[in-house]
């Protein structure tokens, strides 16, 4: 059979081979006497899967001892109220850049607990008082990033990085926390990974009903309430996976990819781009058709030639192209092939 490219926004594409590892634990897990799905979480292999999953991290983020690793439930969004519960006290302030939906949503759930001065652009002077200053580096509904080099003061930076994680080059150094849903590039849903600095950290609230606490996560090494045994499992193996295949050489598969289908893309009218071109992403390409009859028959053909997942966001209509890590070039080579095609008989 042909093979199938998902280009979905999340749940993202996996590696075949990190489908098939996850098949195979499924059924029996390393020494254990049943699946993964069955073993307990206090158990040496659960504790063993955890650590090499966190040092897997470690490693792929370059990050050292100053940093410690939560894997959470809740998803990236369960983290838009976590981290300003957590650190902001009445009559605190938060920055937070909103260049899209996703810093938009992040915004309102901080709002509900302190104030928050909103920035538009990133070259807008932040409330230099403020706790924390947030950003989202990747807006996988417009297509839209974040410079890798931007700035926003001195106060700590926080980011949502669940699209683009691991993506391309960055310097996690220069961020007091960062975190990501699992379900693009570390995985499948029902796991967010939060990276915070210790010191940071120290300054979190306490006294917070112990679920929602980052302090009593770290405390209880991640085990306060029954974790996603599958999700963990998913993200070592596909940590594992970009060990493997190295960072440097996913990085410049990662630019080719996205070059190969802008280049299409602005090498006629018929093809609309929706990002502006100094702010487009890397790992979610967005444009329209003509017309959205073309674009649903331009779906409707591309699931056809095994082409799946290419519609927007209910939000904005139109197309995305998702080209997270597991997305093989492979996979743009025919999509792009597909879209001249299409354009040929169609344009």
């Amino acid at each position: 059979m042909s093979p199938i490219y998902n280009f979905c926004a999340g749940p993202g594409m996996l590696p075949p081979e990190v489908v098939e590892h996850l098949r195979e634990d499924l059924l029996r897990w390393g020494d254990a006497s049943c699946g993964l799905l069955e073993v307990s979480h206090r158990t040496r292999l659960y504790s063993e899967l955890k650590s090499a999953a966190e040092a897997n991290l470690h490693k792929l983020l370059n990050l050292d001892h100053r940093y410690t690793i939560l894997l959470l439930q809740g998803g990236a969004s369960g983290q838009f109220a976590m981290l300003p519960y957590n650190f902001l006290r009445s009559g605190d302030c938060a920055n937070y850049l909103v260049r899209g939906y996703w810093g938009e949503k992040a915004a309102q759930q901080a709002a509900r607990i302190a104030r928050v001065r909103v920035l538009r652009h990133w070259d807008e002077v932040p409330d230099a008082h403020a706790v924390y200053t947030h950003l989202t580096t990747n807006e996988t509904i417009s297509g839209t990033a974040l410079p890798q080099a931007i700035t926003l003061g001195e106060m700590p930076l926080c980011a949502d990085m669940s699209s683009d994680i691991l993506s391309a080059p960055r310097d996690y150094t220069k961020y007091a926390l960062f975190y990501a849903g699992a379900q693009k590039n570390l995985g499948v849903a029902g796991l967010s990974v939060v990276v915070a600095e210790k010191e940071f950290l120290s300054h979190a609230r306490r006294n917070l009903p112990a679920a929602f606490c980052y302090l009593e996560h770290t405390k209880a090494n991640g085990l306060y309430h029954t974790p996603n045994t599958f999700a963990v499992n998913a993200l070592r193996h596909i940590t594992d996976w970009m060990l493997a295949c190295g960072l440097e050489t996913l990085w410049r598969q990662n630019q080719r990819k996205a070059e190969k289908l802008y280049a299409t893309l602005d090498q006629s009218a018929f093809w609309r781009p929706i990002a502006p071109e100094n702010e487009r992403s890397i790992t979610n390409v967005t444009f329209r058709l003509p017309s959205q009859a073309l674009e649903e028959l331009f779906l409707s053909e591309a699931e056809k030639e095994g082409l799946i997942a290419l519609k927007g966001h209910r939000s904005q209509g139109g197309i995305r192209a998702s080209l997270y890590n597991a997305m093989p070039e492979s996979g743009v080579d025919k999509l792009t092939t597909f879209m001249r095609e299409f354009e040929r008989t169609h344009g």
